[in-house]
């Protein structure tokens, strides 16, 4: 989607959905949250922790929806394959779906066992712990949405609790190795997802659009791609969706992925023949071919991340009222229906009002899609989760796709570039005038040489002068035009600064923010 229509969409609407509104329905479904847990556990002992703990999970899985769900639609919406009302109910469906479905009956609430919960000394420097780390996770998350950063929710929800974790019990409650793969995982997860899709890219470029019959060699190997989209995707959702549904390896599942895979070549092979006639020459009815597989794509990337990540609002909190009502501080707890009801929910009208923001960032403003090369990212989404969990790299979904957004746009300008009338022009003036500027310096040696004081050689080494200055100002300014245009056409680098920045400061400053809120709990508390 280009900018232009983005905006004409934000700006009806804001007209039909104000910024007041949004915040009066955002605290209308919290207010509601605080009304439920208030009258069904109302004669709960010190159940206060907990109406605030699912206060703050509610808030939390709002800002999920806001920032992380846009990972999985944006590039469809970017490529024109979704419209951006289509992409919010298609993601409000699934990922409520993979929420309440398959988000499982357990919960692992220090992520990544970043803590070890039994050196905290009670219950209720546990219950502060957890309550401090959600609202520090949520926080910042609503700060990234609010200037259009893609962050890791889980990133965020683990940096809030080693903070918090820290401020209860020390440093030696950490757990390092969880750490160092963290940190790993800010450099692995969009190196590979970058790599990947453009590895895919750069296939689809080279054996379709680069190619004088494009429409023969998209009935060749559109449905072969298709067919390995369908593999990645239904092992991703087995995997990482349907893990508390259907507990199986890696290898069962690819088999059963297999299968669909197949059923997938074949249908769209039989789609392709039979819409062939419609179709033109060009890369533009090349993209229309992708758009099923995008939409396929989006329905289960949306699945597998509510049913994956909705644990990051409600893990917090299902420790909250694990101490609560049986006193536990374990590692795992079980989470009732209402619990895993808010974030579901949360996330889904986190979505509706906030996600637009972030949908256009991952769609248009770090580089131009269409459908090959959202499908590119997609397929570097599916396959690079899969890949690196076998492989047991630490990863993170949101990092690899905006990535794979990475890895298409530089792999543009590699590849086009240098194929643009106006670089090659500015090349060849650079070359002419070059040469021109060595030939006037070799005429003034050979004048300065001769010595003579004639008044007319002096006035040819003068305009020489003048003519050696002018040519090396229009070399300078054609060498710096050629790096401007060779440089910064398709990727746009300040969202690309803006967006790194954000991934590395996440957990830090997650961490500093939960230690704040921790001790100042702890003080309110005590006195």
């Amino acid at each position: 989607m280009d900018i232009k229509t983005i905006k004409t969409i934000e700006s009806a609407t804001e007209k039909s959905i104000s910024s007041f509104a949004k915040l009066s329905l955002s605290l209308l479904f919290l207010l509601a949250v605080f009304l439920w847990t208030y009258s069904s556990h109302g004669k709960v002992p010190d159940n206060t922790f907990l109406i605030i703990g699912a206060i703050f999970g509610a808030y939390m899985a709002l800002n999920i929806g806001a920032n992380d769900v846009a990972n999985n639609v944006g590039p469809s919406v970017g490529a024109k394959a979704l419209t951006l009302t289509g992409a919010i109910i298609i993601a409000g469906i699934f990922e409520s779906a993979g929420a309440i479905i398959a988000g499982g009956d357990v919960v692992n609430t220090i992520k990544s066992g970043i803590i070890d919960p039994n050196l905290i000394a009670d219950k209720n420097s546990f219950i502060w712990a957890m309550t401090a780390g959600l609202l520090a996770g949520a926080v910042w998350l609503n700060f990234a949405t609010s200037i259009g950063a893609p962050v890791s929710t889980t990133h965020a929800i683990v940096g809030g609790v080693m903070g918090a974790g820290i401020a209860s019990a020390g440093f030696s409650i950490l757990n390092w190795g969880s750490l160092f793969e963290i940190a790993s995982s800010w450099i692995i997860s969009p190196i590979l997802g970058g790599i990947v899709a453009a590895g895919f890219l750069y296939f689809i470029k080279k054996q379709i659009v680069y190619k004088e019959n494009m429409l023969e060699q998209a009935e060749k190997f559109v449905p072969i791609l298709i067919a390995i989209m369908t593999w990645a995707f239904t092992t991703y959702l087995i995997l990482k969706g349907l893990k508390q549904l259907i507990n199986i390896g890696f290898y069962s599942a690819s088999g059963i992925s297999i299968l669909f895979a197949i059923a997938a070549y074949y249908l769209t092979k039989k789609s392709i023949e039979k819409n062939l006639s419609n179709l033109t020459n060009d890369r533009s009815s090349v993209n229309k071919l992708f758009t099923p597989a995008l939409i396929f794509g989006a329905a289960l990337l949306s699945f597998a991340h509510g049913a994956n990540d909705v644990s990051n609002a409600i893990g917090p909190l299902a420790a909250i009222n694990d101490a609560i009502m049986h006193g536990g501080t374990g590692i795992q707890a079980s989470v009732p229906f209402w619990i895993m009801f808010v974030g579901a929910i949360g996330i889904v009208i986190g979505l509706v009002l906030y996600g637009p923001r972030l949908i256009k960032t991952v769609g248009s403003e770090i580089t131009e899609l269409d459908q090959m090369r959202a499908f590119s990212v997609a397929m570097a989404t599916a396959v690079t989760v899969i890949l690196a969990s076998q492989m047991g790299l630490p990863v993170s979904s949101t990092h690899i796709a905006i990535g794979g957004v990475f890895g298409v746009g530089f792999l543009r300008e590699a590849l086009d570039m240098s194929e643009k009338n106006y670089v090659q022009d500015i090349r060849e003036k650079f070359k002419k005038h070059k040469k021109e500027l060595e030939k006037a310096q070799a005429d003034l040696t050979k004048l300065e040489a001769i010595k003579d004081k004639n008044k007319s050689t002096y006035i040819k080494i003068v305009e020489l002068f003048k003519k050696i200055d002018e040519i090396e100002d229009l070399v300078k300014q054609e060498k710096k035009d050629f790096k401007e245009a060779k440089g910064t056409k398709y990727v746009k680098r300040d969202a690309v600064k803006k967006i790194i920045a954000a991934w590395i400061i996440t957990v830090p400053t997650s961490a500093l923010l939960a230690a704040g809120i921790y001790y100042m709990i702890k003080g309110i508390v005590a006195v």
